[in-house]
């Protein structure tokens, strides 16, 4: 990884001499100038341009098509892990045994909503709201939102629940 961020850099600076070398030539020409004295002569090195514009393009066609496969494998993998966050939210409230009602509203308690937005997408009062996540806070065996949101994140990324007494000072 470390020599790409090297040749990446490296080519590209080439490739822009190349293009000032063919533009100039190109002017030349168009002007009628005679430059064919000193290396503009040589044919030679108009093909050593050609030979380091056509690496140039082999360099980047092999870092477009290794990015391209990164974004597909990032893909699929923020696709497993949404899946695996609803399986393991709906295994938890399984187990938690919460009524189709509260599913809705730790569901969107989770997705950050506040009460007053849960309450009006659900067509209820606040007070209604609150009642249902004390309900699931209670039934989760947590003290609010935040650690409801946070015992997910953590099972997923495979630690456990840190309570406040596992923190404080011996």
């Amino acid at each position: 990884m470390g020599g790409l961020r090297i040749a990446l850099p490296a080519v590209l600076v080439l490739q822009v001499l190349c293009v000032v070398f063919f533009a100039v030539d190109a002017v030349g020409d168009f002007m009628g100038y005679d430059t064919a004295t000193g290396v503009r002569d040589s044919d030679m090195f108009e093909y050593l341009v050609v030979l380091a514009l056509t690496c140039g393009l082999a360099v980047t066609a092999f870092e477009v098509r290794r990015l391209m496969q990164r974004e597909s494998r990032m893909e699929s993998a923020l696709k497993a892990a949404s899946g695996a966050f609803a399986e393991l939210m709906t295994q938890h409230f399984d187990e938690w045994g919460l009524t189709a009602s509260e599913r809705d509203v730790a569901m969107l308690a989770v997705k950050g909503f506040s009460i007053s937005e849960i309450a009006a997408m659900r067509e209820r009062r606040d007070g209604t709201v609150k009642a249902q996540l004390n309900a699931i806070y209670r039934k989760a065996d947590v003290s609010g939102r935040a650690q409801l949101v946070s015992l997910f994140v953590e099972e997923l990324m495979g630690e456990a629940l840190i309570t406040p007494a596992d923190t404080a000072p011996a």
